[in-house]
């Protein structure tokens, strides 16, 4: 069994993997500094003998040496996301996001690690409007968020060329699921929503409703960190994967399958009304992904839809929220 770092390992994603390969028998540390990740998303594994944490910043290269120490892969989490946060506050963004990658990227290089995965994202495709987007064909970048992760992809490929360390970048698309926080400024549209319509609020759609997203499930993004990490075909590293199911979903239809399976566990959701609001600056109007790549190279195979992802998703916020 291989022994991992997961970087963000306490946030959404992170904690996410963090249990995954734990339960494959792997050891896993996590480094973390706790700015958007929660300790209570770890607290089930502090005991875990394989499971270690580093409270730490990426920022600091020495911390970024001491969590790389004898370490086969780093699944590459940690980032301070949200396009709105990166228009408010673009300087710290790029401090975390460009100069703590670079870090992570030197401290992999210069511990010899197998493989550097990373979390790309969705907005590198900017202002292309070509649907399906395909890795190789992007815009733009529409925001200050959306230049740190096209810059991670442009440092990841000179370090492969240069250094000779493995790298693939997994560009998310809208990622969703269980231990996804919803609360605070920057919270991701499902868990926000389903939290107002839980507490009976009306949620705003920003702009008409009818942007769409190629909504992810976690479990898809797992299968993509997995096989990122286990492929041994040499065509397939040092590159670059859409992660996500391959189908848009509106904000309209979001709303609707979300007031659909929370009725169930309470009726009176199907009663909350829905309010609009204006666009959001730096927001991409539609996004959807060709994920062919990934299933040719990778072998990629996602288990969840929007639908299945969604009642699920619920399902664990009804349990742990309500």
């Amino acid at each position: 069994m291989s022994k991992l770092l997961i970087t963000g390992g306490a946030g959404f994603i992170g904690s996410n993997l963090v249990e995954y390969f734990l339960s494959k028998n792997h050891t896993v540390v996590c480094l973390d500094n706790f700015s958007t990740g929660y300790k209570h998303n770890i607290a089930p594994f502090l005991n875990h003998p394989e499971f270690t944490l580093i409270e730490g910043d990426i920022r600091d290269l020495a911390t970024c040496k001491k969590a790389v120490e004898g370490v086969d892969y780093v699944l590459h989490q940690a980032a301070l996301g949200s396009v709105p946060r990166s228009i408010d506050d673009p300087i710290t963004t790029n401090e975390v996001n460009v100069s703590g990658f670079l870090n992570m990227l030197v401290a992999a290089k210069d511990a010899g690690v197998k493989r550097f995965v990373y979390a790309a994202s969705s907005s590198t495709y900017g202002d292309s409007e070509s649907l399906p987007k395909v890795e190789d064909c992007i815009g733009k970048p529409l925001s200050p968020y959306a230049i740190t992760k096209y810059v991670n992809e442009l440092y990841a490929d000179v370090f492969s060329k240069t250094y000779g360390i493995e790298t693939i970048g997994l560009r998310y698309f809208n990622v969703f699921g269980r231990r996804q926080n919803p609360n605070g400024a920057y919270a991701a549209v499902i868990p926000k929503f389903v939290m107002q319509f839980m507490n009976h609020e009306s949620p705003v759609i920003n702009g008409d409703g009818e942007f769409s997203r190629d909504f992810t499930y976690i479990d898809n993004v797992i299968q993509m960190n997995e096989r990122a990490l286990k492929t041994t075909d040499k065509a397939a590293v040092n590159t670059v994967y859409n992660t996500a199911y391959g189908d848009r979903t509106t904000l309209k239809q979001l709303v609707t399958y979300l007031k659909e399976y929370l009725s169930e566990q309470d009726p009176e959701i199907a009663d909350v009304a829905i309010v609009y609001g204006p666009n959001r600056a730096g927001d991409i109007p539609h996004s959807l992904a060709s994920i062919d790549k990934a299933k040719t190279l990778l072998g990629y195979a996602p288990e969840y839809s929007i639908k299945e992802g969604l009642k699920k998703a619920v399902s664990w916020y009804w349990e742990n929220l309500k």
